[in-house]
Formats: C-alpha cells, structure tokens, sequence
C-alpha cells in the first residue's frame, strides 16, 4: 500500500466518520470539546477542582457518542475526563447540518 492509497483510506475513514456523527447529532443535546477529543451527550456536569497550586477541571458526561475512528463501538453509558486544559460545552440548537462542500460527494 503506498502512501496516496493510504491517504485515501484515511479520508474515507474520516468521511464515514463525519457521516455517523450527522446521522446521531440530533439525538444529543451537548457538544463537547476537549483537547483530546470531541463528544456528544445528553448530559454534562462540568467542576472545577482546586488544588494548592493550581486547578483542573472534571467533566462527567452520560448517554454519549464519542469522535474517534478507532473505536468499534462510539457510543458509550459515561465518560470521566480529568483535565488541565480547556474544555468547551456547547448546547445544540434546533438547525440541520449539512456537508460540507469540500466534503461533499455525489452518492
């Protein structure tokens, strides 16, 4: 396998990807953005803990849909994040999303 087929693999993969998150966004009511990965979830509790010289933050979530194309199965009961950087918690609005052109195909 040379590296364009290898490329190609990638983009389909990354494609398929974005077409399962399309197909489930609308069952979910939060985005989630770490700096290690992107969720959906239905529930989310967001803490900031203080320690003597610093803080983190933990993030609890349930009912979610994990982004990552290495995961057999993406939606899982719960997910704990401990974390020092940022985290962005997005309420989803009542809209379609579309493809992007760049992303888009002819099926």
């Amino acid at each position: 396998m040379d590296d364009e087929d290898l490329d190609d693999y990638d983009r389909e993969v990354e494609l398929a990807l974005y077409r399962e998150y399309r197909d489930v966004v609308g069952q979910f009511k939060y985005v989630v953005e770490t700096e290690r990965r992107f969720y959906l979830a239905n529930e989310v509790t967001l803490e900031r803990k203080d320690t003597e010289h610093d803080f983190y933050f933990e993030l609890a979530m349930t009912d979610v849909w994990v982004w990552d194309v290495y995961r057999a199965d993406r939606f899982v009961k719960s997910v704990r994040v401990l974390t020092f950087k940022d985290v962005n918690v997005e309420m989803l609005g009542e809209r379609e999303l579309e493809l992007p052109k760049e992303l888009a195909i002819d099926e």
